[in-house]
Parts: structure tokens; sequence; C-alpha cells
């Protein structure tokens, strides 16, 4: 199963990097449709488990999501970088 990152929602204040200020992922699975969010902890761990995740930007150029644990312990997911300048999943909007 493959689904598309649609939107992001950030929490407030100061975070470790702005990946991690991401607190909930909205998506769309390729296949059915159906569509859900889900947490940035649960989304680490289902893409650790083997799930696929991406991105695609306004001109149609997918990046996939990638699991990530920062120095201090916390998970978060992010883009693997690609062509574009701005980032991919930091550039959703809001859900």
């Amino acid at each position: 199963m493959s689904i598309r990152i649609t939107c992001i929602k950030k929490a407030g204040g100061n975070h470790e990097n702005p990946y991690v200020a991401i607190s909930l992922l909205g998506w769309i699975e390729d296949v059915t449709n159906k569509t859900g969010t889900t947490e940035r902890v649960e989304m680490h761990n289902w893409i650790v488990q083997g799930g696929y995740a991406y991105v695609k930007n306004v001109q149609g150029v997918s990046a996939r999501l990638i699991a990530e644990t920062s120095p201090r312990g916390t998970k978060y997911v992010k883009t693997v970088a690609d062509q574009t300048i701005t980032d991919n999943l930091l550039q959703l909007p809001e859900c």
C-alpha cells in the first residue's frame, strides 16, 4: 500500500527542527482513494515497518518520506531530497 501525503498539521511552540513540529499528516491511499490522518510518531513507525508514503508537488514531482530520529530521540518523518529547492513536505497546506 502506498499513500500520498496531502496536508500537515503543525504544533505551536519551539521545536528541535521543523519536521518535529508536524503533529499530524493527512493522506490518501493510491489504490482505494481512502483518506485519513495519522500522528507523526505513528507515521514514522509505519514507514519503519515497510510502509511507503510520498509527497507530490504542484509540478507533479514525487519525493518519498523517510523515518528519522533526532539527536534527542524524537521520531519524525521527512522527504528525501529531490531536485526542488523548497521542502515538499513542509510546503503542504495545513489539514
